[in-house]
């Protein structure tokens, strides 16, 4: 379940994931959630690897946020990979001791492209840089939006 609440900015790193099938795109924000950089991308083999890796980055970048993107269809409606996201969202928010947002991705890996090669990186240089210049875009989102959606954990 999630629950949407207006986000006050406050000090400290935020840490955004773009989830995809084999690589976990990821960025990171400045303290001051001024500037965001992409990270290298994480391999998704097991549920046990990718929390580890998360939580080093947590702890890398002393991360006071993380942010998961949320693969909604087009017209906005949930679909299967926006209900597994929501699943492993609800996974983090148990095993991370910071707050989980979800936050809309549609579009994400489009607008990634386009932006890596009007930095000048070429084609060959795209498919190393898209998933965590996916990440960053989905936090710039982030920031940028006034809807946030909290993951919470269900009790069950």
């Amino acid at each position: 379940m999630t629950q949407d609440r207006s986000y006050s900015q406050s000090p400290g790193s935020v840490l955004a994931l773009d989830l995809g099938e084999k690589l976990v795109g990821a960025a990171i924000s400045d303290d001051q959630q001024i500037t965001i950089k992409r990270l290298a991308p994480l391999k998704r083999s097991n549920w046990k690897r990718l929390l580890s890796e998360v939580k080093t980055l947590i702890d890398r970048f002393d991360a006071q946020m993380l942010v998961i993107g949320l693969p909604l269809r087009l017209d906005g409606s949930v679909g299967d990979a926006a209900e597994s996201a929501t699943r492993l969202a609800r996974n983090f928010a148990k095993s991370v001791k910071i707050p989980v947002y979800l936050q809309d991705e549609r579009l994400t890996s489009f607008d990634a492209r386009l932006a890596l090669l009007s930095e000048g990186h070429n084609e060959s240089e795209v498919p190393g840089l898209i998933d965590g210049e996916a990440a960053a875009i989905v936090l710039r989102d982030f920031f940028q939006s006034g809807e946030r959606r909290e993951v919470e954990i269900e009790d069950v």
